[in-house]
């Protein structure tokens, strides 16, 4: 993680990053508050800020994508998402429509789309409310797909926007048709076997309880501990 870190503090030197990361990490996995971690990790207010201040800068959404690019594009892309519920702590943040925070059936809600390959490993996020449907949400997410040979998808992807957007990236569509279709589109079962390989990768996030539940009022710092979440566990 250190050549991806930011090297331009100015004044007193920073608190030692190793263990500040680990700090952030405990918190995020453990769902408490800044004010309860442990004592071992430094000052609780030096790993909010850190937390907060690279989120705002980008930092952490920089490591993950510079460390999940790092191999070069996968053959096989998945794309799914997962809504996590916001917490009652989430509310009021500033023009709270640009929060990602969205009323669905499940209340106040947060969607995480994702990118994954093969393997579980995550390629990219976008974060929107809970009441985005996904093949909207896809064509931004699709955006940011490198090369690859085939897209797996289930069928809240499967629309024409959504085909012609992948293929016109070189890359073959496999989206199970929906039951409504006149024309069936080309799909193979044997290739969709794994697509859950992208539902393993978010109850992997989920083991981290503040991604579980959204406590974070501003989208940027729960997107930065989304991006944390996935480097701890699939790109270190």
């Amino acid at each position: 993680m250190a050549p991806h870190l930011p090297t331009d503090t100015r004044g007193k030197a920073r608190v030692d990053d190793r263990r500040v990361i680990s700090g952030i990490v405990h918190v995020l996995k453990s769902g408490g508050r800044w004010i309860d971690a442990p004592p071992e990790y430094g000052p609780k207010k030096t790993l909010y800020n850190r937390y907060v201040r690279w989120a705002a800068k980008g930092v952490w959404v920089d490591l993950f994508q510079a460390l999940a690019h790092a191999g070069g594009p996968p053959a096989e892309v998945l794309i799914d998402s997962s809504a996590v519920k916001a917490h009652r702590s989430a509310s009021g943040g500033k023009g709270e429509k640009n929060q990602a925070i969205g009323r669905s059936r499940g209340g106040r809600t947060t969607k995480i789309h994702a990118l994954t390959d093969a393997n579980c490993r995550p390629i990219a996020f976008i974060l929107t409310g809970g009441n985005v449907a996904d093949c909207t949400a896809g064509a931004q997410l699709l955006a940011r797909l490198s090369a690859c040979e085939i897209l797996h998808g289930d069928k809240g992807y499967d629309s024409n926007a959504i085909r012609r957007q992948v293929e016109k990236g070189g890359a073959m569509p496999n989206i199970p048709p929906k039951a409504n279709r006149k024309w069936k589109n080309c799909f193979s079962p044997y290739l969709y076997r794994n697509r859950n390989a992208i539902e393993r990768m978010f109850c992997r996030l989920k083991d981290f309880r503040r991604v579980a539940t959204r406590y974070d009022r501003n989208a940027a710092n729960f997107l930065a501990a989304v991006c944390i979440a996935a480097t701890v566990s699939y790109w270190l």
